[in-house]
């Protein structure tokens, strides 16, 4: 009998099969689709993610981060486009150096999934469906009626996990589940005639319209994976995109830069599936021998890229030891609030992107911000930053941007900024706070 059960072998799942077979274990691990090596990328997921200095970490400790790299595409900044064609470029970070990276998730679940098995200690069964774990005999039942042991269990299988469906039915975990009022779908622009790219590749484009947006993000081979973000109902809405002719109208009006770039851009999207985005908070997490992790955890939307970053995280956080229950319970109460703290922090990246990118008081706000890093070089880290670019606890991220609004909020007036005062303010409020932490040195 294998050391651990891991149900799902997601981009999460896998890595941890990796990193458990590393520290000498041998592990089971059970995912309902087919083999992507072999099938292809399965629908219904984004074909694109966003790596940044978190999840970089974790593949650093199993020594894949050069290797994931050499098939990424970094992106500095966000390209916003106005409805006038008119484009914005904004730095994420000081400069290159500070890059999030679009790279392809089969691809990297892939690559994950071998490296996993080369270890000699994993094996995979595809097409092996989870529908129920008993927490007192530890049978997991599977699709095919079939009833495995499984002694210990972690549960990677995503946001609607079957391992912690059975914690709430038997043990009454407390879940709840928030959906947005809007959904999305994908769709391709292909390369440029003659293989190039048909806008500049090395950014996150995105045209924000208020309540809905579209997004691009980069590929390898010259095309863009671009995703429509818009209310179910209303005005505009999905609900409203009946016809070829609805598709077709609503581009030209609020992406019409966009348009030409998409071929068969009205077939594209009445055909793609239409996805839903859901925030999944749930404790306890563990129960005895059986633990969730990743998206079965916490599961939050899109918006700050940290999904996946946030699942890796995760598995190198996960102490060593063979005491099972308590090293599941001790890492689920010292991770719980920095999961709940980026499930926030993404809906809120999600109305700021939607909302803000393209408002002047926003940019205006940018600016003043790039100013005081460039007054207190080391010192004044924005809220993004600390998320994206380093690997301190989200908590202190999303504590250090409350302290960023408030700051910036005493020291502009309309246009005039009192940079004497702002400093003095991170000093005082900001700076303690990341030297604390190890961010600021002191």
């Amino acid at each position: 009998m294998a050391d651990v059960s891991i149900i799902g072998a997601g981009p999460v799942g896998s890595l941890l099969a990796l990193t458990l077979a590393r520290r000498g274990l041998t592990i089971e691990m059970y995912e309902r689709r087919p083999d992507l090596r072999k099938a292809g990328s399965a629908g219904g997921r984004s074909i694109n993610l966003a790596v940044s200095t978190r999840g970089l970490f974790a593949l650093h400790q199993v020594g894949l981060d050069e290797e994931v790299l050499q098939n990424a595409i970094p992106m500095p900044g966000r390209m916003t486009h106005a409805r006038d064609g008119s484009r914005n470029f904004l730095r994420y970070g000081r400069d290159e150096s500070e890059s999030i990276n679009s790279m392809s998730r089969a691809g990297l679940n892939a690559l994950l999934m071998t490296k996993a098995q080369e270890t000699g200690r994993v094996r995979i069964h595809f097409e092996r469906r989870l529908v129920d774990y008993d927490l007192d005999s530890r049978l997991g039942r599977f699709d095919d009626g079939v009833r495995i042991e499984m002694p210990v269990v972690i549960g990677a299988d995503g946001s609607a996990s079957a391992l912690r469906s059975a914690m709430v039915e038997q043990r009454g975990a407390q879940m709840t589940q928030e959906w947005l009022s809007s959904g999305y779908k994908e769709l391709t622009m292909p390369a440029a005639p003659g293989g190039g790219f048909a806008m500049e590749k090395s950014a996150l484009h995105i045209w924000p319209r208020g309540n809905f947006m579209l997004i691009a993000l980069p590929n390898l081979d010259g095309s863009f994976t671009c995703t429509l973000f818009l209310p179910f109902e209303g005005a505009p809405s999905f609900a409203g995109l009946r016809s070829e002719a609805d598709a077709q109208a609503f581009f030209e009006n609020d992406f019409p830069d966009a348009l030409p770039l998409i071929p068969n851009l009205a077939q594209q999207l009445l055909s793609a599936p239409l996805g839903r985005m859901v925030t999944v908070k749930v404790w306890p997490w563990s129960v005895g021998e059986a633990l969730l992790i990743g998206d079965a955890a916490h599961a939050i939307v899109p918006f700050f890229g940290q999904g996946m970053n946030a699942g890796f995280e995760d598995v190198t956080l996960l102490p060593a030891g063979r005491d099972w229950a308590d090293v599941f319970a001790d890492f689920s109460e010292a991770r719980k609030p920095d999961t709940d703290a980026i499930a926030d922090l993404a809906v809120e990246n999600f109305l700021e992107m939607r909302d803000r990118v393209a408002d002047p008081e926003f940019l205006f706000q940018r600016k003043v911000e790039e100013e005081l890093q460039r007054r207190m070089p080391g010192r004044y880290l924005t809220r993004y930053q600390l998320v994206t670019f380093t690997r301190v606890p989200y908590r202190l991220a999303l504590r250090a941007g409350q302290i960023e609004a408030a700051l910036l909020k005493e020291s502009i007036r309309g246009e005039e900024v009192d940079y004497a005062r702002a400093q003095e303010l991170a000093e005082e409020r900001l700076v303690p706070l990341l030297r604390a932490h190890g961010v600021v040195q002191p």
